[in-house]
C-alpha cells in the first residue's frame, strides 16, 4: 500500500522591516491616534501612561518656577516632541525644562532641541530603555545637563547630573522625607509634593505593551 505525500507547504518569504524618513514619520504623527517615537528610520509605537505616571508627571511641573533668580525657564508635558540629530531620533519625553528661549527644529512649533533638564516617569515596560539606549542620545543634546528618573510605585528617584568634568553623578533618593535639589537650576523640591496624591497601592495596567519593540 502506497502512503500518499504530504503537499510540500510553501514558506513564505521573511518580511521586510519598513523604514521611514523623518518627513513621513511626522506626516503619520499629525494623524496618528496613539504617539511613536522615531528611531532613525523605524518607527516604535509608545506604551500608554498609567494614572500614577501622569501625576507625577504633573506634580513636578506644577511645582517647577518659570523664573529663578531672574532666568526664565520653560517646561513642556508629555506632548511636545524632542529631535536629537546625531541619533536621528523624535522622542516625547515626560517633561522637559529649558533655560531661556526653546530652541525649534525649522518652523515647526511643536519640536524642540535644547531641553537642559529632562524628567521620566519610570514605566515597568521602558524602565531599561529610559535608563540605557534613550539616556544615551539624550546625553548627545549639547545643552542636556540633569536627568530626573522617577520610579512610581515606590518613594525612589534617581538623579543624574552632569559636573563640571563632563561626568554624569549619580545620586539616588528613596525616603518619604528627601529633597530632591537640581544641580542644573536653583530648584528643590521635597519627595512628598512630587508623590502627591500617588497611591502606590494601585498597580494600573499599562496599555499598549511594546517592550519588544523598544530594543537597544
Amino acid at each position: 500500500m502506497q502512503t500518499q505525500e504530504k503537499p510540500a507547504i510553501a514558506k513564505q518569504p521573511p518580511t521586510e522591516k519598513r523604514y521611514y524618513t523623518p518627513e513621513e514619520y511626522l506626516a503619520l504623527e499629525e494623524s496618528a491616534i496613539d504617539k511613536s517615537e522615531y528611531h532613525d528610520g523605524e518607527i516604535v509605537p509608545m506604551t500608554g501612561g498609567t494614572a500614577n505616571h501622569n501625576k507625577l508627571a504633573g506634580n513636578f511641573c506644577r511645582k517647577f518656577p518659570l523664573t529663578i533668580n531672574g532666568q526664565d525657564y520653560e517646561i513642556f508635558i508629555h506632548d511636545l516632541r524632542l529631535w536629537i540629530p546625531l541619533t536621528r531620533r523624535y522622542v516625547y519625553p515626560d517633561v522637559m525644562v529649558i533655560q531661556g528661549e526653546p530652541v525649534y527644529q525649522g518652523s515647526n512649533k511643536t519640536i524642540v532641541t535644547n531641553p537642559l533638564v529632562i524628567v521620566e516617569v519610570l514605566s515597568n515596560s521602558t524602565k531599561d530603555y529610559e535608563r540605557g539606549g534613550k539616556f544615551l542620545a539624550y546625553r548627545s543634546i549639547p545643552e542636556f545637563r540633569e536627568y530626573i528618573l522617577i520610579e512610581q510605585y515606590s518613594y525612589h528617584i534617581e538623579q543624574f547630573a552632569k559636573n563640571s568634568d563632563g561626568k554624569w553623578v549619580l545620586t539616588e533618593y528613596d525616603s518619604e522625607e528627601s529633597v530632591l535639589t537640581l544641580e542644573s537650576v536653583e530648584f528643590q523640591i521635597p519627595l512628598t509634593e512630587i508623590y502627591e496624591r500617588i497611591n502606590f497601592d494601585i498597580k494600573d495596567e499599562e496599555v499598549n505593551e511594546t517592550t519588544s519593540e523598544i530594543e537597544e
